[in-house]
């Protein structure tokens, strides 16, 4: 697990949450506390790696964290009324909040594009039996900068698209601060590396095979930058290490916001280390 100064964390997510909140930060959500406090306690929980009711626990006692979260300790919500913000807080929310926070890291326009999966079976068994849902892995693609490390931007999928379905679409988001993205062959044909070159980024996609055209291609991309493709890997290493690889979260929807908040976590993490 990546060690980090808590105290400097929650003040880093405090200014950074009212940043990706802009003009709605200070308005009520649930329970009548400001939204950027939700998003704020939202980050605690899972980079403490709490429960709800277990959060809640712990902030009545860190008195340096309720001063940054401007709480006094009566007033702490109620772990139910964090529940419940967790499902009103929309997906533009978290999304912003990883943008954001990518933003706080240098921004290279190179970037590797790859996908991971995260476990729902363990934590939410009892759900998905009940529900009567078999997928327990959850597909997730993601964009990340080959000199900060930074994640630029996250694609969660239930359903497990192919990567030249995903890779566009994650692409074409981020298309403007892009100059080249890296991606193995599992992102790679014609209509992809068409839409890329359309969007003027460059494609640095390996090809299939053995044939001349594909090792003479192979050779050229990585002379260009192909093999930065990697910092995708440590990215989703950095993740797991420090936050797991499993969602906690029982609905899709809201596995889907829980995985997007963790990579900004990791970008917060990032701002945090003292090397």
């Amino acid at each position: 697990m990546v060690e980090v100064d808590l105290l400097d964390f929650v003040e880093w997510f405090k200014r950074l949450a009212k940043q990706a909140l802009g003009k709605h930060a200070g308005e009520p959500a649930t329970g009548g506390f400001a939204r950027w406090k939700h998003v704020v306690i939202h980050g605690f929980r899972l980079e403490e790696e709490h429960s709800f009711r277990e959060t809640v626990n712990r902030l009545k006692y860190m008195g340096d964290i309720r001063d940054v979260l401007e709480l006094n300790r009566s007033d702490v919500p109620d772990y139910t009324t964090l529940n419940k913000s967790f499902d009103r807080f929309k997906m533009w929310v978290w999304r912003a909040l990883l943008r954001v926070s990518a933003q706080q890291h240098p921004q290279s326009g190179f970037a590797a594009l790859d996908s991971t999966f995260f476990d729902r079976g363990h934590a939410s068994a009892h759900y998905l039996d009940r529900s009567n849902q078999t997928v327990e892995t959850m597909k997730v693609t993601t964009l990340t900068d080959t000199v900060s490390l930074a994640v630029l931007d996250v694609q969660c999928h239930a359903q497990w698209p192919h990567d030249t379905k995903s890779g566009p679409q994650v692409v074409r988001r981020n298309a403007d601060d892009l100059q080249t993205v890296a991606a193995d062959n599992g992102f790679q044909d014609w209509h992809s590396e068409y839409e890329f070159y359309s969007l003027s980024v460059e494609p640095l996609i390996h090809y299939r095979g053995s044939s001349a055209n594909a090792v003479s291609n192979n050779a050229l991309i990585r002379e260009r930058g192909y093999t930065q493709r990697w910092m995708a890997e440590t990215s989703y290493s950095s993740v797991k290490r420090s936050l797991g690889d499993a969602v906690r979260a029982q609905t899709w929807y809201r596995e889907f916001r829980e995985i997007v908040l963790m990579f900004a976590i990791i970008n917060i993490e990032q701002l945090c280390d003292p090397l």
